[in-house]
């Protein structure tokens, strides 16, 4: 039986990080990394203006706060506990209930990566998955050129499952991507002790 619905309590604390509901005050920091499109090079959406960064916050995909059915998503910020200070943020899906699946995803602004701050947040975010959401299996959809997210996923003790050749339109062209996976029981053993 899933834990749902999902309400996590806000913000969501790692070390370094804190995770809450995107707000209109993130409108700034939001379009100093969706605006560019070396960001939006491997993600599913091109590079977005203002209006559509605050149509998101405000009442769109980014607005939702908790897990309720199944194709509900919650979209995280991902701030700096030291400054406080957005850099990006996480996403959890709920993909299917009967077969207990999600799927994460993450973007951190370029000026903070390779810091670990992806993987601290993926990290938490995939215990709402596991240990809150009580989810079996939790997806990862890539780039097949994102070399970094690919390595990310691999730390998270993900491993890869599929490889869909020219699978999706981005933007100038077809595009691989890659699909990886790891189960509850595998999220238990790579994080007991």
């Amino acid at each position: 039986m899933l834990g749902m619905p999902l309400h996590p309590t806000y913000p969501v604390r790692t070390d370094r990080l804190q995770l809450r509901p995107l707000t209109e005050a993130d409108l700034s920091d939001l379009l100093s990394y969706h605006s560019s499109p070396e960001v939006h090079k491997y993600l599913p959406m091109a590079p977005m203006d203002s209006e559509t960064v605050l149509g998101r916050v405000k009442d769109g995909p980014w607005s939702a706060t908790t897990l309720e059915r199944e194709g509900d998503a919650i979209v995280l910020g991902v701030v700096l506990t030291s400054t406080q200070q957005l850099i990006g943020e996480v996403m959890l899906r709920w993909l299917s209930e009967r077969d207990r699946c999600g799927e994460v995803g993450y973007v951190i602004h370029p000026d903070h990566g390779g810091r670990g701050y992806a993987t601290e947040a993926a990290r938490a975010i995939l215990h709402l998955a596991f240990d809150d959401l009580d989810l079996h299996r939790v997806i990862a959809r890539i780039a097949a050129l994102n070399s970094g997210s690919i390595q990310l996923a691999e730390r998270l003790g993900m491993r890869k499952e599929a490889h869909l050749v020219e699978s999706g339109w981005r933007g100038d062209g077809w595009s691989d991507e890659v699909d990886f996976a790891i189960l509850k029981s595998e999220w238990i053993t790579a994080n007991a002790g």
